[in-house]
């Protein structure tokens, strides 16, 4: 796969790259130090070991021919240099190196062996010229040093074994570089290839391809990030729709009243309405499109601002009562005309924090689908009572209802029960959307309940002071 400049794969890949080099640089170093620190503590152990072992045989007095032809004999078949002196002098004469006699056992290593200390020397020695491990072995007889027993190795033996460890450790972690990359960059590709799909599809998206989905094939952090991804996709295209629908209906909802006033418009101004009664009946007819067009733009400006958080409300205690009992007296010619009975029930002790403005809006946008759906003869109750929430104002009429598949859909924007209804019995559509945004912005719930043939009831909930 081609690597993309700064792409996520390969900045993972060299990420772990970089891990797995530093961990074997790392490993290699403390191994190679560990191994010749325990290396070299065991042939020093060893070298102890060995010289005790030996000094078992020493059994006081003067050095014996016997012994020192059983060390040599050692010495001869071990691997390790080993001599058996009377004196520093005899060892230096005896080791197979020329040096200075002082420099092999100093004055207070002769002291620590006449104590019966053993010594032991690791690293360069200037009498040999090279690095070794050395151990001095006092044979004491009644604390007087009859001799001492020499051992040591050469550290240029432990330095080739160490050397062939670190091949062997160099050919093992290149190896390991090489499987463990392969490994890595095949899961990081997997890893990462949700990602470089996701990214295809948000590209697909910003080009208008709402319905591009992404496949969830973990339920890890990334498939969590598919299946938001989805569901964004999901929702632009829902909201898309809704915007194509709103555009649409908006267009429809000003076509037909801006037809009308144009035509009877035209007809006036042509003088083929010559009589004054039609002329008057025109001008209403423009009067009531204007109206119509005129309250539509003013919900969507509504509805706009709701939705940008732009409405403020001038909130201040409000007696729900009152408020009620004066916004009904505006119905009254209405109710006269259409012969409908209105029942009203007030608590007047009910009192809410609110905006009279806005909360006067909600009321009569309900009270205009109640009259609008009530045949004449019906009646509309409405009651304002004490509720567990707090207050309820409760709106019930004797209209035609609504059915039960409608009821969910009902506050949405332009939604209608019946689509088919002429434009003369209907508003904008927009009422009860308004309504249900400006409820919840005073913290309030509407409930909507209604039977098919029966009538509507519509509950409002406000919390009280």
């Amino acid at each position: 796969m081609k690597f993309i400049a700064d792409s996520l794969l390969k900045k993972l890949w060299l990420t772990i790259t970089f891990a797995i080099l530093v961990t074997i640089s790392v490993s290699f170093i403390l191994s190679y130090l560990f191994y010749e620190k325990l290396y070299v503590d065991r042939i020093e152990e060893d070298l102890y070991e060995t010289g005790l072992k030996l000094a078992e045989d020493y059994q006081g007095g003067p050095l014996s021919e016997e012994l020192k032809t059983y060390i040599k004999w050692f010495n001869d078949k071990s691997d390790t240099e080993v001599f058996i002196v009377k004196s520093p002098l005899e060892l230096t004469s005896s080791l197979p190196v020329q040096a200075n006699n002082d420099s092999l056992i100093s004055s207070e290593e002769r002291e620590q062996l006449l104590q019966g200390g053993m010594i032991s020397k690791i690293g360069f020695e200037e009498f040999f010229g090279r690095k070794i491990i050395a151990v001095i072995i006092p044979l004491l007889d009644e604390n007087r040093l009859e001799g001492m027993i020499f051992l040591y190795v050469p550290l240029v033996k432990i330095s080739e074994l160490t050397r062939d460890f670190s091949y062997l450790w160099f050919l093992g972690g290149v190896s390991f570089i090489v499987i463990a990359l392969s490994i890595g960059y095949v899961a990081i590709d997997r890893l990462t290839r949700p990602l470089v799909e996701m990214k295809r599809a948000a590209k697909r998206v910003s080009k208008g391809d709402y319905s591009t989905r992404v496949n969830i094939e973990s339920k890890d952090e990334v498939g969590q990030l598919a299946a938001a991804f989805n569901q964004m996709s999901a929702s632009i295209q829902e909201e898309d729709e809704r915007r194509r629908d709103f555009l649409a209906d908006v267009s429809h909802e000003l076509r037909t009243p801006i037809a009308y006033v144009r035509g009877y418009s035209e007809g006036l101004a042509s003088g083929y309405i010559k009589s004054p009664e039609e002329q008057e009946k025109y001008l209403k007819l423009i009067n009531r499109e204007a109206g119509r067009m005129g309250k539509l733009v003013s919900d969507l400006l509504d509805l706009s601002k709701i939705d940008a958080g732009q409405i403020s409300l001038d909130i201040h205690p409000l007696p729900l009562a009152q408020l009620i009992d004066d916004f009904i007296q505006k119905y009254s010619q209405v109710l006269v005309e259409k012969q409908i009975a209105l029942v009203v029930d007030l608590d007047p002790e009910i009192i809410i924090d609110a905006d009279e403005g806005r909360i006067e809006q909600i009321l009569q946008n309900i009270m205009d689908n109640a009259i609008r759906y009530t045949d004449t003869g019906g009646t509309i109750s409405l009651k304002l009572t004490k509720h567990t929430y707090g207050a309820c104002i409760e709106f019930v009429d004797t209209g035609i209802g609504i059915p039960a598949e409608d009821l969910k859909k009902i506050t949405e924007r332009f939604y209608r029960v019946n689509k088919a209804r002429s434009r003369s019995n209907g508003g904008t559509g927009l009422g009860l959307a308004i309504t249900e945004k400006l409820v919840t912005l005073h913290h309030g719930i509407i409930q909507i309940e209604s039977e098919l043939g029966k009538g509507t009831t519509v509950r409002l909930l406000f919390r009280t002071i």
